[in-house]
């Protein structure tokens, strides 16, 4: 074999390598999607190895599309971020008969076309974003939190249920939605050769998939029998429906779950019972099912809720319940001052981990559930995930049982604990509680994006009188961080680089690292929508936050409380004294306000996620696919169906250059 290979000119070596990658794309796309195969994995293994060989002798033909090139490169030092052109959004999870029937009618009641729901598996792994360019795979991003993933391409190349090319050359940017996932046979046999080693054991295949996607190394994830369902074709091909989005999935080679159709609740509850008591017999975990509308039109007009769309919905399976003892409780205090009740368990193994801690969230839980020390409980994992005591078997107690006391006093600095007028939550009293500012500051150091700034590293400085709030993070210096346990020269200096150009930072980034109570990343951002300056926010008196949308009585108080008080005040200046620099938000101006546009074919002055952007920054919205609630289709070079979709609908479309005229008016 090798001696004829040898002999070959480089224009049959060319030829013979183009048939190997065809031959050896067809039997993967036979084995990965269709379930079969022509031949045994012996033989494909044998063409993959011919392949190799030949380009060993013509290093010239090699391609990063080859199936010789899915481990390549060298380990990272870190995932670089990327910024989903839509975001990853969450689903909402109902958990029984009668949420599923309320959802089912709140959804039937805004829209007549969501009367045909496509139910798949809710597969229990990591959702990935892939993202390919003229058929190529050019990258790929974990759901990260929401807007913004880390870049695993390197990893995903190395899953051979992943094409690296598309079997279909598709023009332009085209992305694939899915889950990284293990089959349980697979799992199992890891286990086994680990046991067989000495080596600890892997929880579950959730977990190895998802720390396996996260190496550094792509190496170990090539390593891991890993494999990936697609579940949506985020860019319209010309598709109207979710199933018509699967099949073409599969038609540009990928794996895609299961599906039925579904009319009404009672088909949704069969396919939901089935599934359940299928569910230790299939091959992979799956954690309950996800229904879906399935008329993109119906489903993209539903629009979405906080981070959720109204059109998707996972119905998750009663979660795993286990008995164990309560062995005690211990308060934590958060970066609001909160204590929060946490139990320490007899280990417990439910729902694929071992569990030695459990939520009591607060103080009235545990009056609710009368525990005590060394109480049986059950033990619950809420939604497959977050353990939680549901229950106090009170008839196992033998007198033992202790009273748990509330505290008094905070367990880290001793001040008195209080309870706020019409809150349940138990709160340190000490505005500069050592505890509170250690989660502030180390909150505002991922506000600002400083990835070598930990917990542990924060301690440190504290202890060491460094660091006293947030804003002393850019007063440190080489010299102060050399001298400390782990630091040397080389990493004081890294860090301090990292702190520096971390100095400039978006209002709404800002405004999230301040810990105002009750505002998160999401109200962050629709103040600094808002107000647009850190000056005009910061001036906002009460009636002008209550304009903002999410933002209520309570958190206009907190917002006004946090302004007004010494050490909000005293914590701005800082920053100002530091030199930190906050960017004024975009403006969104209004001009296009109310008018939803749809974009498609190719844009000559702007890319279409521009064009896009541009449309929301002038208060426009944007929608995936037609329908008569479009009031205008961008249409540019080679567009696709959507084009003759409003044609159809008599929707008024307009050229590029209409398009740039009305942007300038």
């Amino acid at each position: 074999m090798l001696q004829c290979q040898q002999s070959m000119t480089h224009s049959a070596a060319a030829s013979r390598v183009a048939k190997l990658r065809e031959a050896i794309d067809k039997y993967r796309y036979q084995y990965h999607v269709l379930n079969s195969a022509d031949i045994s994995e012996a033989a494909l293994d044998a063409l993959k190895h011919e392949l190799y060989t030949i380009e060993q002798e013509y290093p010239n033909l090699i391609t990063p599309e080859s199936p010789t090139q899915r481990v390549a490169g060298v380990a990272l030092a870190k995932f670089n971020k990327v910024t989903h052109a839509v975001p990853m959004l969450s689903m909402e999870d109902v958990f029984s008969e009668a949420e599923m029937e309320e959802w089912l009618a709140r959804i039937e009641k805004l829209s007549e076309a969501a009367q045909d729901y496509l139910v798949m598996p809710k597969i229990d792994g990591l959702a990935v974003s892939l993202v390919y360019q003229d058929g190529k795979l050019v990258s790929a991003a974990t759901r990260g939190d929401g807007k913004i993933g880390e870049d695993v391409t390197m990893n995903i190349r190395t899953i051979e249920s992943i094409p690296l090319e598309l079997r279909e050359v598709v023009p332009g940017r085209v992305e694939v939605r899915g889950e990284i996932y293990m089959r349980k046979a697979d799992f199992d046999a890891m286990n086994a050769t680990r046991l067989a080693a000495g080596e600890e054991l892997f929880a579950n295949p959730r977990n190895i998939s998802a720390g396996s996607i996260r190496q550094l190394d792509p190496a170990v994830a090539a390593s891991r029998p890993l494999r990936f369902f697609a579940w949506r074709l985020e860019s319209n091909l010309g598709q109207t429906t979710q199933q018509a989005s699967l099949e073409r999935c599969q038609q540009l080679g990928f794996s895609t779950p299961p599906f039925v159709h579904a009319k009404d609740f009672a088909a949704i509850k069969s396919y939901f019972t089935s599934l359940g008591t299928e569910r230790a017999s299939l091959d992979y975990w799956i954690d309950g099912v996800v229904v879906r509308v399935n008329n993109s039109p119906a489903y993209e007009s539903l629009g979405v809720v906080g981070k959720t769309p109204r059109g998707l919905v996972a119905w998750k399976f009663a979660p795993a319940e286990a008995t164990t003892k309560v062995v005690s409780v211990d308060w934590f205090v958060g970066r609001t001052g909160v204590l929060t009740p946490v139990a320490t368990v007899n280990p417990t193994f439910i729902a694929g981990t071992t569990v030695t801690h459990a939520t009591l969230h607060n103080a009235d839980e545990i009056a609710r559930l009368a525990l005590k020390l060394g109480d049986t409980v059950i033990l619950t994992k809420a939604g497959d995930i977050i353990p939680k005591i549901t229950k106090v078997l009170a008839e196992l107690r033998d007198g033992s049982e202790l009273t748990i006391e509330l505290p008094a006093v905070c367990p880290v600095c001793s001040s008195p604990v209080i309870r706020r007028s019409g809150e349940v939550a138990l709160v340190c009293s000490n505005k500069q509680c050592f505890a509170v500012a250690s989660e502030h500051i180390l909150h505002a150091a991922r506000a600002f994006g400083m990835e070598g700034l930990g917990g542990k590293i924060i301690e440190r400085l504290e202890e060491a009188g460094l660091l006293n709030s947030a804003p002393d993070i850019f007063r440190l210096t080489v010299d102060d961080l050399r001298n400390l346990d782990g630091f040397g020269e080389v990493s004081a200096k890294k860090l301090i680089s990292e702190i520096a150009r971390q100095k400039t930072i978006s209002l709404d980034a800002f405004i999230s690292s301040l810990s105002i109570r009750h505002v998160g990343e999401e109200t962050a951002f629709a103040l600094a929508t808002h107000f647009g300056t850190l000056a005009s926010f910061i001036a906002a008196d009460h009636n002008s936050l209550l304009a903002v949308p999410d933002v209520g009585e309570t958190v206009a108080v907190a917002i006004r409380d946090f302004l007004h008080s010494d050490y909000g005040q005293k914590l701005l200046a800082e920053y100002q004294e530091v030199g930190v620099i906050v960017n004024e938000a975009k403006k969104i101006e209004q001009k296009l306000a109310g008018k939803k546009f749809v974009v498609t074919g190719t844009l000559t002055t702007m890319g279409r996620e521009d064009a896009k952007d541009r449309i929301r920054l002038a208060g426009g919205s944007v929608a995936g696919s037609v329908s008569r609630n479009t009031d205008f289709v961008v249409v540019g070079q080679n567009p696709g169906s959507k084009a003759s979709d409003a044609q159809k609908l008599g929707v008024p479309t307009l050229s590029e250059e209409q398009f740039l005229r009305i942007l300038r008016q």
